[in-house]
């Protein structure tokens, strides 16, 4: 049976479109390719495909997210990384027993290949457990870590075994123990747990920042996993209550140039993905706050009066 079908592809594998919609289209299906960006399955195309009458999404890259009213097919896309790293890595991990080991859905499939090596060494091994968005043992994204904060006590060491710091960045700033980065692909063996101290200053400039703010704006994105106006208002009410003025702002994707030109506010709040906050407040002239950042600061204003 024939369909319409409109293919969603991260930046990564958007080199790959035209050869997956010529196989759908061979096999009798009217294809559609979305052009527009995707920060993941939390960031589903389902008004363009309900646009155009699409019989069902196809998203390339990731594992479901969370639940949608719409016919949406996953293709999590799994990379086999080279594992030469790995014996390098047992250098700056001598010491460490007892390690959490997570990746993401690309490579989740080679986790049992990378646990035996490090078992073979004398290495325990332990995986994180999905949590909210995670599905797999293992697996991380870069706005859910899994429960590996809960295991924060009971390991000597945390090890990523993956491309880049987005994806680690969020296990990294939820835990304290050694963190450790094994990039397959750039060849490289990194400690990067000096980036905690590095946000951590980062979030105590917003907050001091913010001590002055009267006007405050709250995000929401209309992503289907980002989606959070319950959060906003409980914020704007907070706010309010505490003598100053709260707008919501809207929008599916924020363009932080036009929120620079929101000049009557003082700050901003974010209710979409946690890693505005994070890592695209020096983007925004206004301090943007997490939520856990804005109760920071109307504590802080309230012991001062």
């Amino acid at each position: 049976m024939s369909m319409k079908i409109l293919l969603q592809f991260p930046e990564g594998l958007k080199q790959k479109a035209l050869e997956h919609a010529k196989k759908l289209e061979a096999e009798g299906n009217e294809v559609i390719i979305s052009a527009s960006p995707t920060f993941g399955a939390c960031d589903l195309a389902i008004d363009e495909a309900k646009k155009i009458g699409a019989d069902k999404l196809v998203h390339f890259g990731h594992a479901e997210f969370n639940h949608v009213d719409f016919n949406v097919e996953y293709v999590e896309y799994r990379i086999d990384a080279p594992l030469d790293m790995l014996t390098e890595s047992l250098n700056q991990l001598e010491g460490y027993g007892r390690i959490c080991l997570m990746t993401t859905i690309q490579h989740v499939h080679q986790l049992a290949a990378i646990s035996e090596f490090y078992e073979t060494n004398g290495k325990e091994i332990i995986l994180n457990k999905p949590n909210r968005a995670t599905k797999t043992e293992g697996q991380i994204l870069g706005c859910d870590a899994g429960n590996a904060s809960a295991l924060d006590e009971s390991v000597d060491a945390f090890v990523y075994f993956g491309g880049g710091t987005f994806h680690p960045t969020g296990a990294l700033l939820q835990t304290t123990k050694p963190f450790f980065l094994v990039d397959p692909f750039q060849k490289r063996m990194e400690r990067i747990d000096g980036m905690r101290e590095t946000y951590a200053k980062r979030s105590r400039g917003k907050v001091l920042t913010s001590l002055e703010a009267k006007n405050f704006g709250i995000l929401v994105s209309t992503k289907n996993g980002q989606y959070n106006m319950e959060l906003a208002k409980v914020l704007k009410k907070k706010i309010e209550d505490a003598g100053c003025t709260a707008a919501i702002l809207i929008s599916n994707t924020f363009d932080f140039e036009s929120i620079n030109n929101m000049l009557e506010f003082d700050a901003f709040v974010n209710t979409a993905c946690p890693r505005l906050a994070s890592d695209d407040s020096v983007r925004t002239r206004k301090p943007l706050l997490s939520a856990k950042e804005l109760e920071e600061v109307l504590e802080l204003n309230e012991k001062k009066d």
